[in-house]
């Protein structure tokens, strides 16, 4: 844990931000960074603007989400410089004054009209611009050197005691909104409903959270993605699967849990993923390479189904034949920051590919764990009907038994998914310890 105070914290971070700059921009051979927050958009043949966020790059550097049309332009050895838009509005409330301990790290400049941030960037030398292309200033056409990119991207792996402490701050808004959503399952909530107290507990609106939470009852779990929140009430509440997360300053959480109405079968198969799931979260170490967690996790889940009577092979073979894969579909997890995937989560230093294992094309880490690392850790098993069609009409199906696959498949799936901080000693389970807080 960080002994630093909040200011000193972010001072710390910022100047392990502009070092990190500094070498991207030696590398590719650039005078300067320009980094641009982004611009609202319109929806198509509308009036109506998508709901805004900042660039990842952006936020990086200080905590404003929110902010449309700023821009950052940093030159090494100078304070960089904020251009900052800031309207004067009547239609919507403009932006407050800047404030919080990162303003005196800035040489703020206020926009009335974004065409004004043309007026703060470098008059000579060559610019990095980091920026989507729509977002250009005359002369500066966003150019995303992947020199540039690639090096930023890497080391936002390791994250500072600043992003740490906020990581921990949004775990514990999206713990409370989980304790909040399992009330509403045990209550007989709807998925919409279970959604709306979650987002209450949390302090979010739909809007504002990382990304759209997966609120699925019964057989709806067992879509990996599920998009809806259906506004009626099931006839029979037999299990939730949610997957949810809050943000704090740009740095986001990625809990998931799973609940069922009692059934012994379904039970079992929870507890049993969720031991499993400790089991691999005590195995984020330095130096652990992050595809043998992942292959792992496939030995421990093909345990699993072999102990709960759903497959009767032996593990290795479960697994070299792919039978794992029909229940165990996704990757066991990914990095985590100022996105829910963070960047480079496939690459080096140099942006070269770090491939994934044969066979499992959905894993979104292959890196080998280095203390300040975040990553989940998300075992699941479930009964989607399209993978079992296939198992069914596949050379291993009299290995399965059916009837308590049928049964199963009505509560859906199980996934348990924590964040876990690799360090020198011990893992940090940030998620755990958030529920814990709250107990």
């Amino acid at each position: 844990m960080n002994s630093r105070s909040p200011a000193g914290a972010y001072a710390d971070h910022l100047a392990t931000v502009m070092r990190r700059a500094d070498v991207a921009l030696e590398r590719g051979g650039y005078d300067h960074l320009l980094i641009a927050s982004g611009i609202e958009k319109m929806r198509f043949l509308d009036d109506t603007p998508y709901p805004f966020k900042a660039s990842p790059p952006f936020k990086a550097w200080l905590p404003l989400t929110r902010h449309a049309h700023c821009w950052i332009a940093y030159t090494p050895d100078r304070k960089p410089v904020l251009a900052y838009y800031q309207p004067d509005d009547y239609w919507h409330v403009p932006p407050a004054a800047p404030a919080g301990a990162w303003v005196e790290h800035f040489d703020i400049r206020v926009l009335a009209d974004p065409a004004e941030a043309i007026d703060h960037m470098p008059a000579s030398g060559r610019a990095a611009i980091i920026a989507e292309r729509d977002a250009a200033l005359p002369g500066f056409e966003p150019n995303n050197p992947r020199v540039v990119l690639d090096y930023l991207h890497y080391h936002r792996a390791y994250k500072t005691p600043y992003e740490l402490g906020l990581m921990r701050r949004a775990q514990r808004k999206g713990a409370r909104g989980h304790v909040a959503a399992r009330q509403a399952f045990i209550g007989g909530g709807s998925e919409a409903q279970i959604n709306a107290l979650y987002l209450a507990a949390a302090g979010h609106s739909d809007s504002d959270v990382p990304y759209g939470n997966i609120v699925a009852l019964n057989e709806n779990g067992a879509t990996l993605h599920y998009q809806y929140k259906a506004m009626a009430r099931p006839a029979e509440h037999r299990s939730l699967l949610i997957d949810a997360g809050a943000e704090v300053d740009g740095y986001a959480c990625d809990i998931t849990r799973t609940w069922g109405n009692g059934d012994a079968d379904f039970s079992a198969l929870v507890a049993a993923v969720e031991h499993e799931q400790q089991g691999l979260c005590s195995m984020v170490r330095a130096g652990v390479d992050y595809r043998d967690l992942h292959l792992a996790c496939h030995r421990r889940l093909a345990g699993v189904l072999r102990e709960l009577g759903i497959v009767d092979m032996d593990a290795a073979s479960m697994v070299e034949t792919g039978v794992t894969s029909t229940f165990f579909p996704h990757g066991l997890g990914h990095p985590i920051g100022l996105q829910v995937h963070d960047v480079a989560g496939f690459s080096d230093e140099q942006g070269g590919l770090i491939p994934r294992p044969e066979g499992h094309p959905y894993l979104r880490m292959t890196r080998t764990l280095e203390p300040g690392m975040v990553v989940t850790i998300e075992p699941g098993l479930y009964f989607i009907p399209t993978l079992l069609s296939k198992l069914w009409g596949g050379p291993h199906a009299d290995a399965v038994d059916w009837a308590k696959v049928e049964h199963l498949a009505k509560f859906g799936g199980v996934r348990i998914e924590d964040e876990v901080h690799c360090t020198d000693d011990d893992p940090e389970n940030l998620t755990r310890d958030a529920f814990a807080e709250l107990a």
